[in-house]
Formats: C-alpha cells, sequence, structure tokens
C-alpha cells in the first residue's frame, strides 16, 4: 500500500516536471518567434528606407535631367540682341520646383548654378551657364594669328605655375607639324617613356589629354578645387588638416581648367542666328543694298564709301597697327585672304562694273561703283569716329562716320552693327574671349592687353560690390562696344584687341542640382552644350554626385552663402 502511495506520487512530480519543462519550451520558443518578427520588421523597415531612398535619389536624378533639358531648350530660343540672359536668371534657374507638397518633406527641386568667376574668394554662386568662351580655347592657339611665336607662348604664360617649358610642350603637343619649339618637346620625348606613345600633333578632345604633356600634373590642371564647384570651401582652405592638401591662403587655386578649353567659338551669325552682312564683299552693289535694306542708306553709303577710299580723317589710329595709317588696306589674317586674291577680286568688280549701267559706270548712293573697293576692314571700330573723302553726285564730298565716338551713341548703334556685320566669311570664329566672364590671367594673355585695362574690366563685370553676381546690365553687355562706351579701352586699342576678344560664345557648361529641400539625397550633373550648328547638341554629360552637392541648401535655394 505504501509502495503504490510512492509510485502515485513520484507520478505527480514527473508530470508537473513535464509540464514545466513543455513552459520553457513554449516560452522560448514564443521568444524566438517575437526576435525572428522584429528582425524581419526591422529589416522590412530598413528595405523600406532604402527603397524610399533609392526612390528618392532616382527622382532627384530626374530633377537634374530635367534641369539639363530646360537648359536645352532655352538655349533653343532665338531671341533678339541683348534680351538673352545666360548668365544669371534666377527666375528660370534656380529652385525649379519639380515636385510640390503642403509640408516643407517631399518638395522637391533643380537648380543651374555656377561660380562667380571674378572673384577667387568669393563664396557666392550664380544662376547662370559658363560660357567656354570665357577660356582660353587650347585648340584654337595654332590657329589665330599672332605678330610672332612668343605671343602664342605668352597667352599661356600668365596661368598660375606656368613655365616657358611647359607652354611650348603644350603648343609642340597640339600643332601638326614635328618640329619641337625653343622649349617644347615632339614625339622623340614621350617614345622614351614607359609606355612610350606619341605626340599628338591635332586637336585635343578633353582637356584632359593635357596629362600626357611633359610637366603637366593633375595638380597643375586641377588645383584645390576637390568638388569642382568653383566655389573656395572650408576644406579648401585649412592647409594639411584635410583633403585636398591647400596652401590656406584664402584663395582658391582652381587649376589651369579654369582658364583653358578645348571647345570655346562662337557663331559668326547675328544674335537670332541670321546671317550677318560681310562688309568686305567685293561687289560693291550687293554689300551696298544689303546694308541700306538693314541700316538705311547713311551707313550703306558711309560703309561703302570708306572700301573704296578708306579714311580721310582719322583721329583714333593704334599705334600697334602702321599698316591702319594707310586706311587699313592690309588685310586681317584668316578672314579675307591674301592681298593678291583681294585685288584680284577687285579687278574682276571692275571690269563687271565697267561692263553695266549707263557710260560703263553703277551708281549706288551717288557714288560710282565701279572703281572697286580699295580698303579691307579688320574691325568694325575702324568706321567709329571717322571721316571719308568720296565723290558724290560728281562732286568730292565728306562723309561723315554714322557712329560717333560719344558713349550714348556707342550703345544704340555700334551693338547693332557689331551684331548685323562681320569682317570675315567663316562661320564659326575660334578662340575669342567672352570679357563678360573671363578671369585675370585669361585676359593678361590677349596680345597688346595692358593690366590696367584687364584691371578696367574685371571691376565692371556683372557683380555688385560684394561679389554677387548682377542681371540688370545683360543687354548693354551683348556686345564689346560697351567696353569703350564705358571709357574702359580706348578705340585705338580696340581695333587693335578686337580680333581676340568678344561678348558671347556659342558653347556653354552647366551644372545642375536635383534635390529635396529638407535634404537628404541629391544629384550633381555637369553638361556641355554646342549652339554653333543652330539646334543644341550635348557634347558631354557627366555626373558629379561622387564629388558632393558642391553648393549649400541655401544656396540652391535662394542663392545666399
Amino acid at each position: 500500500m505504501i509502495t503504490t502511495m510512492r509510485n502515485h506520487g513520484n507520478k505527480k512530480r514527473k508530470t508537473a516536471s513535464r509540464r514545466g519543462s513543455v513552459l520553457l519550451a513554449v516560452l522560448v520558443i514564443v521568444s524566438l518567434l517575437a526576435l525572428g518578427a522584429y528582425t524581419f520588421s526591422n529589416t522590412m523597415v530598413t528595405e523600406a528606407e532604402a527603397t524610399g531612398m533609392y526612390t528618392r535619389r532616382v527622382e532627384t536624378r530626374m530633377y537634374a535631367d530635367s534641369g539639363v533639358e530646360l537648359v536645352k531648350a532655352i538655349l533653343s530660343e532665338e531671341s533678339a540682341l541683348g534680351t538673352t540672359n545666360y548668365y544669371h536668371d534666377p527666375d528660370r534657374l534656380r529652385a525649379v520646383m519639380m515636385r510640390n507638397s503642403d509640408a516643407t518633406r517631399g518638395r522637391g527641386y533643380f537648380s543651374v548654378v555656377a561660380p562667380v568667376e571674378s572673384d577667387q574668394t568669393s563664396t557666392s554662386a550664380r544662376s547662370g551657364f559658363r560660357d567656354e568662351s570665357s577660356k582660353i580655347n587650347i585648340n584654337a592657339l595654332t590657329q589665330l594669328s599672332f605678330s610672332d611665336e612668343a605671343e602664342r607662348r605668352e597667352l599661356l604664360m600668365f596661368l598660375p605655375n606656368m613655365t616657358m617649358e611647359i607652354a611650348d610642350a603644350i603648343l609642340d603637343f597640339i600643332d601638326e607639324d614635328f618640329e619641337a619649339r625653343e622649349f617644347g618637346v615632339e614625339s622623340e620625348y614621350y617614345m622614351e617613356l614607359e609606355p612610350p606613345y606619341y605626340a599628338k600633333d591635332k586637336p585635343l578632345d578633353t582637356l584632359d589629354e593635357l596629362l600626357k604633356v611633359a610637366g603637366v600634373t593633375e595638380q597643375l590642371l586641377y588645383g584645390e578645387d576637390q568638388n569642382r564647384n568653383g566655389l573656395l570651401d572650408q576644406n579648401e582652405n585649412d592647409g594639411d588638416q584635410t583633403l585636398p592638401m591647400d596652401n590656406a591662403d584664402g584663395a582658391l587655386d582652381l587649376g589651369w581648367s579654369a582658364y583653358l578649353t578645348v571647345y570655346g567659338k562662337e557663331n559668326n551669325t547675328r544674335e537670332d542666328g541670321s546671317d550677318r552682312i560681310f562688309v568686305n564683299n567685293n561687289t560693291l552693289t550687293d554689300l551696298y543694298d544689303a546694308l541700306a535694306e538693314e541700316f538705311g542708306d547713311d551707313i550703306a553709303q558711309f560703309i561703302v564709301a570708306y572700301r573704296m577710299s578708306g579714311a580721310s580723317e582719322d583721329p583714333y589710329l593704334p599705334e600697334e597697327d602702321p599698316a591702319s595709317e594707310e586706311g587699313g588696306d592690309s588685310p586681317s589674317d584668316g578672314a579675307n585672304g591674301t592681298q593678291n586674291v583681294e585685288r584680284s577680286a577687285s579687278d574682276i568688280a571692275k571690269q563687271l562694273y565697267g561692263t553695266s549701267g549707263e557710260s560703263g559706270s553703277v551708281t549706288r548712293g551717288g557714288m560710282d561703283l565701279s572703281k572697286g573697293a580699295n580698303t579691307n576692314i579688320d574691325s568694325l571700330y575702324q568706321l567709329v569716329g571717322v571721316k571719308v573723302d568720296v565723290e558724290v553726285d560728281g562732286q568730292m564730298t565728306t562723309l561723315d562716320s554714322p557712329v560717333s565716338a560719344d558713349p550714348v551713341d556707342l550703345l544704340n548703334t555700334m551693338p547693332l552693327l557689331l551684331d548685323g556685320l562681320t569682317v570675315t566669311e567663316d562661320k564659326v570664329l575660334k578662340g575669342r574671349i567672352n570679357v563678360n566672364q573671363a578671369r585675370y590671367e585669361t585676359l593678361m594673355g590677349v596680345p597688346n592687353m595692358t593690366e590696367t585695362i584687364v584691371t578696367n574690366i574685371l571691376g565692371s563685370q556683372l557683380i555688385d560690390s560684394s561679389g554677387a553676381p548682377l542681371s540688370d546690365d545683360i543687354s548693354s553687355r551683348s556686345t564689346t562696344a560697351w567696353l569703350v562706351a564705358e571709357g574702359l579701352v580706348t578705340l585705338q586699342d580696340m581695333r587693335v584687341l578686337d580680333k581676340y576678344l568678344t561678348a558671347r560664345g556659342s558653347i556653354y557648361t552647366v551644372q545642375v542640382v536635383g534635390f529635396f529641400e529638407e535634404g537628404g539625397p541629391f544629384t550633381r550633373v555637369e553638361a556641355v552644350f554646342d549652339t554653333s550648328g543652330g539646334d543644341p547638341k550635348l557634347l558631354m554629360q557627366r555626373d558629379l554626385t561622387e564629388l558632393g552637392a558642391g553648393y549649400s541648401k541655401n544656396m540652391l535655394l535662394y542663392g545666399a552663402p
């Protein structure tokens, strides 16, 4: 009996023990399931956040691409003289909303941003394009006309840290001959390197190809501007504390990429894309008729008379150009061919005129045009403030220029002539420098340029006293006439400098940032457009996102640092 009770008691204890074990197992399983559920939930949240972040990054990419398309559309617009604002147009180019939201979170934008080139210490940015003609077109150096090879080299010598050896090596690398300059090298030098290669001896496709030139380093080419935004950022002015290594001098070393380009050129057309009138046309009847239809008889008569006789009174002869003292009768290099070709064309014109009209002559504006053209126009500034003696209706008459040196007259009339007339038949002009955006070092290399003129130009570019960009003076800066009208350059100097300077180009670089107002993902792209063929052509587009946004949220939204 006692044994039976003991067995029964043992069974109860075993049953209770098993029940406790099951409960423990259930608790463990529940805990594991809860942990698994938590892990799964956390993973799903993380995946959702990652998916959301990816989606938002894709959205910023679409915003940036939309900005590039807007730039293309703006460049496609045909506009009248002085109405196009590519320099600073915050109304169209800053904080363009792509996604709206009642709350701050979720609002998406793009901004087109560029640095203020004339101030290397500035942290300001503008909403506009960078004109590649504001830089030295490295490919045009061997094509531009200079009085000697030293001037060609001198155009590069004002770049920071440039040497005569590197300047000549660059010229040797791109010219078509195989003969080394005084301080340069040709393929013989490069073939001894490891690995060996030849000098290109033709135009460069990208600026990076300069890294193959003897003496050129990445530091020289790209300087301290690590994120390629053209602004002096904190890490670019702290010495060796953070990358990049810099000299902490309070100024941004941009490297030669800020002064050199492989693109710079401009259409030899009016701003609206229509053809200009070629003033050195030796068929004087056609020239007169075209001028009269466009500008009236007074300007047509004066320009054709100038072509026949040259200036009889010219108070603005440049001292550097002795040929101008004879009425400018020497053709400009690359514009109108050799003097023999001009004379032959003139002789043909005379023969044609001699067999037409009454008494073997043809007249326009009371002038006998059968004499043909004897004077070439190398710069339209030759027409300003001069007098011409010509026979009109059988009597010698002195014609005053329809454009005087008065600043008001220069700003009102000269821009129309510069936009509508040309001294060359070339369809595209390469190498002229846009004075509205050019930097000090770029302008100083221009032949016959002086530091006084450069200082005057930089002090009057499109910025205010704080370095912030201006947009109110765009119309008056559409041609180089403002330089003379504002007294920054004399007429004498302008005649000499004219073939090197312009106020607009045809190739533009833009940086577009797509972003959200609350921060987070962003996309920064750079694109280059060529408008020289009419419709804008995208030459290059690259992603700069890995280099950072480049610009603060305040700058992207409001233009403020």
